[in-house]
């Protein structure tokens, strides 16, 4: 079957909304100092309405990651509409955990749920699909701080998971494979979907124990070999693993779209919990230099948006400039 290039991906539809839209989302908050190679558009995560598109709009947003997969076409594109008369895109569509490793009857079920979402995306002007492949929850499970993974590069296998004898994390191991299997195998019929789509299936890691470090994410998200299926890269759910920067560097181009999220460590670097932008662990001036560094032109989409829109909108400006 034909294989899409990324930058065609939705264009027909993406031509459409822009041109309803005027030049104003391709204006609106580019803040970046001319050192910058890239174009980074500010975004974050809600249900689209007129009152919310509007008041995010005037705070210097400009667009949204919609949290409404289950609607028909017909009306996510009367949705789309509306955010282009507002000067605003629905830039994708977040469904969430698909859970692709339990059951056939589950997996059924969710893979009919993804082609509504790839269908809904398609009308709203989105060119990415957000979904969670898997989950796993094995005890015993190493600490963040513990992993040391080996895994053969050719099957995407997990080998090792710790330094030493691994005998305690077996079934983690088994259970890890597992997952990765059934992912591939419940993607495989996702993909003709989402290429006739025009969408990207874009694959985030987020707190499910699988594909921990930068390189294993990288080899799963790669062994696809299509440019429908890349990875929705969260800033914030990966700082116990491996700084962000390093995590965008071997991502590369496999790097569909980016959450933003910031994450506090503990003092001795173990744990901690999730904060504002800008309070946490995260060094946004080396996140951005190393989206910058790899090409990445897109969508920031603030996904925890507790603080008023112009004070995210402030803090994300400054995440943009460099500082």
């Amino acid at each position: 079957m034909p294989r899409l290039r990324v930058e065609q991906i939705g264009r027909r539809t993406f031509l459409a909304v822009s041109a309803a839209a005027g030049a104003g989302w391709l204006l609106g908050s580019r803040l970046e100092a001319a050192p910058w190679k890239t174009t980074l558009h500010k975004a974050m995560v809600g249900v689209p309405s007129r009152e919310l598109l509007t008041s995010w709009k005037a705070a210097g947003f400009e667009g949204i990651e919609s949290t409404r997969w289950n609607v028909s076409p017909a009306e996510a594109a009367g949705v789309r509409d509306l955010a282009a008369s507002l000067g605003m895109r629905i830039h994708s569509v977040l469904y969430g955990r698909a859970n692709l490793n339990l059951s056939d009857a589950v997996v059924t079920a969710n893979l009919a749920k993804l082609e509504t979402a790839l269908h809904a995306a398609q009308a709203y002007g989105a060119n990415t699909l957000l979904m969670v492949p898997c989950h796993i929850k094995v005890e015993p499970t190493p600490k963040p701080w513990e992993f040391d993974l080996r895994f053969d590069p050719k099957t995407g296998r997990l080998q090792q998971v710790v330094a030493g004898n691994n005998t305690k994390y077996q079934n983690y191991i088994d259970a890890h494979n597992h997952a990765a299997d059934a992912a591939r195998k419940g993607l495989a019929r996702l993909i003709p979907i989402a290429e006739r789509a025009g969408v990207v299936l874009a694959l985030e890691n987020v707190w499910n124990h699988l594909w921990v470090k930068p390189d294993f994410f990288a080899n799963f998200i790669a062994s696809f070999q299509t440019p429908v299926v890349r990875t929705y890269f969260d800033i914030g759910n990966h700082v116990q693993y491996a700084p962000p920067q390093d995590w965008i560097r071997t991502l590369g181009k496999l790097i569909a779209k980016c959450h933003v999220k910031d994450f506090k460590l503990n003092p001795n670097g173990h744990g901690g919990d999730f904060c504002q932008i800008r309070d946490g662990s995260v060094d946004w001036p080396a996140v951005r230099q190393a989206l910058d560094d790899v090409g990445y032109n897109g969508w920031m989409t603030i996904e925890d948006g507790t603080l008023p829109p112009p004070e995210l909108s402030k803090r994300l400006d400054r995440i943009l400039a460099g500082k």
